[in-house]
């Protein structure tokens, strides 16, 4: 088994990129400081104001009246200025730090004892079940992680801790059980891995969930080889090939087989309503989301415990994926009452989803011809979406721009996008 090579992380604030763009420039703190002088006709600018700056001290940023003149002296578009000062002051609103937090997230978030670094199990030694019950439980630690950090904090970490998974599988001896249990968190790495890997930009999924695919069939396990499917599938049908991500979530049905908890069904139903959506059947997707909603409704949550993958997938998640098939069908009168729901619940520690959810809104608003509301929930997914390095989050911020440009006209849109869409300095 292979894995893809580590990735890099992406993501700025308004402190950090003032600092790497006056470093490029070859200048000093006071270089920085006159050039501004110089610039604005302001003799207000020193040295530690810069610093302030940079460090972002006591939450101090660069304000909207100097970024057209950092963009300036710095050779740097100012909506990218605007785009990083919005993540500063979101990630300070929010309590997110996205230099900081992801090793702390990641500490507080996997099982006490055991520390983000290579199993303690050395090569060629046998392994037991509690190992592969440890391994597991680091697994679903990451996955947590996933729900408050975006792919570009969380996505090498990852990659590496799947290739240790594989390593742990591949360079012990073990028994059959204990080997299908291992095989199973090899997959589950993999999904999330792939998962993870889908919100950063120019890395290729497709390995990772090829990878967990296989383990999960090795491993017996119908309801999770249905998982890496389905996320294949969606992810395929995302990136622009509808028909081959229909397939991949129609051999996920199939994968599944008999016996499959109610939960695992329901997520694998609303899968193929968004890929049917997206490929253009609009019968199947309105039928298999309504099959969706049925079986979560009709689920015990307790036949899935031993899945802890599954953690996720209840009533609120499946409404917005409800509300996102409407969207794509152009059915706001269902898709607005949703999302207004499940947002007004919604935990805003989760900046990504939080992000996209409201992305679905501000379209679904736009189709309601509801403008001004429309532009107020765009800027609140503007600054939200800033603040995570998230490529799903930026991709959703493209769509939400070019909806927006076509009523430009609007003045509340218009001053949306004057500050998200400004041309470059």
């Amino acid at each position: 088994m292979s894995v893809m090579p580590e990735p890099p992380v992406t993501g700025e604030r308004l402190g950090p990129l003032i600092r790497t763009l006056r470093l490029r420039a070859g200048w000093a703190e006071d270089d920085l400081a006159r050039a501004l002088v110089a610039a604005s006709g302001r003799n207000t600018i020193t040295r530690t104001e810069v610093w302030r700056w940079e460090v972002e001290y006591e939450g101090r940023t660069a304000g909207p009246l100097w970024l057209p003149h950092i963009a300036h002296v710095l050779n740097v578009p100012v909506c990218r200025l605007q785009a990083a000062r919005a993540a500063s002051k979101a990630a300070r609103r929010i309590g997110h730090n996205t230099t900081a937090a992801p090793a702390e997230v990641l500490a507080s978030l996997l099982p006490p004892g055991e520390p983000l670094a290579a199993c303690g199990t050395q090569a060629g030694r046998r392994v037991g079940m509690d190992d592969a019950e440890a391994l597991l439980r680091r697994v679903h630690g990451l996955r947590l992680a996933d729900d408050v950090l975006a792919g570009g904090d969380l996505v090498e970490t990852c990659v590496r801790e799947l290739r240790r998974t594989v390593n742990l599988f591949n360079q012990t001896s073990h028994s059959e059980e204990v080997g299908r249990r291992l095989l199973g968190a090899v997959a589950e790495m993999a999904q999330l891995a792939g998962w993870v890997a889908t919100d950063t930009g120019g890395v290729d999924a497709e390995p990772l969930f090829r990878l967990g695919a296989s383990a999960a069939r090795q491993a017996e396990d119908g309801s999770l080889a249905a998982h890496l499917l389905g996320s294949w599938g969606y992810w395929t049908a995302n990136t622009g090939d509808a028909r081959r991500g229909l397939e991949l979530v129609r051999a996920a049905e199939a994968a599944a087989g008999t016996g499959v908890p109610l939960v695992a069904r329901s997520l694998t139903s609303a899968r193929l309503a968004w890929t049917s959506a997206l490929a253009g059947d609009d019968r199947t997707a309105l039928r298999a989301m309504g099959e969706a909603m049925q079986q979560i409704t009709d689920a015990d949550p307790r036949e899935a415990d031993d899945q802890r993958w599954l953690y996720w997938v209840d009533a609120p998640e499946q409404e917005v994926m409800q509300a996102r098939v409407a969207t794509q069908l152009h059915r706001p009168l269902r898709a607005v009452p949703l999302l207004r729901g499940v947002l007004a619940g919604y935990d805003p520690t989760h900046v990504r989803e939080f992000a996209l959810y409201t992305s679905w809104l501000v379209t679904a608003l736009l189709d309601a011809n509801e403008m001004e509301e429309a532009a107020s929930q765009a800027h609140r997914m503007f600054t939200m979406a800033a603040s995570v390095p998230s490529t799903r989050a930026a991709e959703r911020g493209d769509v939400v721009l070019a909806a927006l440009r076509r009523h430009r006209g609007v003045p509340e849109v218009a001053e949306v996008l004057a500050m998200w869409d400004a041309p470059s300095a």
